[in-house]
């Protein structure tokens, strides 16, 4: 029997390699930056100590930024990681475009006893293999739709997959729910949407946690607000938008990412998705002054929504 394919349940405008190619050789139609001044350097880094991160706190919860999209969420007695990446390359080959340009904020040997990982998609930058082996093939993988028998071939003998808008009860008075977002899944050539993507709710100590995943923006985070707000604290993705014609569909830019905060009601985020791998053309430091600027337009103030540092931990 052939495998599942999943799709966008929203029309949208798909690239296809053609256009990758296109793009990657330099080939019209090309687009300027907003901000061509913008600076173009990676996000700042401070160390996170072993000491900070222990143990989970003992009321709400803390969610340190790793990079990228990765994330340390602890509270209510665990520790979760999602989409943790701390590989040099986000690729399986070191190509030099996309190397690592911010390191982690510490090493994997600095994090504590980690009771799950949450992984939002298959795409390098996000699920990353030598990461995940060096975790222990023993350690529960909490997954979309559609990865857990080639993560089982892989050698990980605890994947769980959760559908969109299923929940699973992690641990005592810790639930999951799996939320829909707008991107697609590769890992290969060859495995093109045969695994879903998706986000992830964390409630659990009377707050609500929310990580986006990769997502375009799209009518689904009004009904996620609907049904989940209001979010407590939420990790949306800013970063990774032009040549926009092409990333549309998949990433949201800042000023998405800012009409995204509303609608799925967080009361806090932080911006993810921006200044550890470079991706795609827009300066690696565009996207953080586009949002500030956005969040000014709205009248959100900007400590609710924030633009962090790799490493900076936020109590929830």
């Amino acid at each position: 029997m052939p495998s599942k394919t999943f799709r966008n349940p929203w029309p949208h405008n798909a690239h296809g390699l053609l256009d990758i190619l296109r793009w990657k050789l330099g080939m019209p139609p090309h687009e300027a930056p907003l901000l061509p001044d913008a600076p173009d350097a990676p996000a700042a880094r401070i160390t996170l100590s072993r000491a900070e991160i222990s143990t989970p706190p003992a009321i709400g919860w803390r969610v340190a930024w790793l990079g990228h999209s990765s994330f340390l969420i602890q509270g209510a007695g665990v520790s979760l990681l999602v989409d943790p990446v701390f590989s040099s390359h986000c690729a399986p080959i070191r190509l030099p475009g996309l190397r690592r340009l911010r390191e982690p904020p510490c090493g994997l040997e600095d994090l504590p006893s980690v009771h799950a990982v949450l992984l939002t998609h298959s795409h390098y930058d996000h699920l990353d293999l030598p990461t995940l082996r060096r975790l222990g093939n023993h350690i529960p993988l909490i997954v979309p739709e559609g990865h857990a028998a080639w993560l089982m071939r892989a050698g990980f003998s605890d994947v769980r997959e959760i559908p969109w808008f299923t929940s699973h009860a992690l641990a005592s008075g810790v639930t999951l729910t799996a939320t829909p977002a707008q991107h697609f899944t590769a890992h290969s050539p060859w495995d093109r949407n045969r695994g879903h993507w998706c986000g992830w709710l964390v409630e659990g100590a009377s707050c609500k946690l929310w990580h986006a995943g990769d997502s375009g923006y799209c009518k689904v985070f009004r009904e996620i607000g609907e049904r989940f707000g209001p979010i407590d604290f939420g990790m949306i993705p800013i970063g990774a938008y032009q040549p926009r014609h092409i990333m549309h569909a998949m990433h949201m830019n800042p000023e998405e990412a800012a009409r995204v905060f509303l609608e799925t009601r967080c009361r806090r985020a932080v911006a993810m998705h921006w200044g550890t791998f470079r991706l795609t053309d827009e300066p690696l430091g565009e996207p953080p002054l586009r949002l500030n600027a956005e969040l000014e337009k709205l009248g959100i103030a900007p400590d609710s929504f924030i633009v962090g540092s790799v490493g900076q931990s936020w109590t929830i």
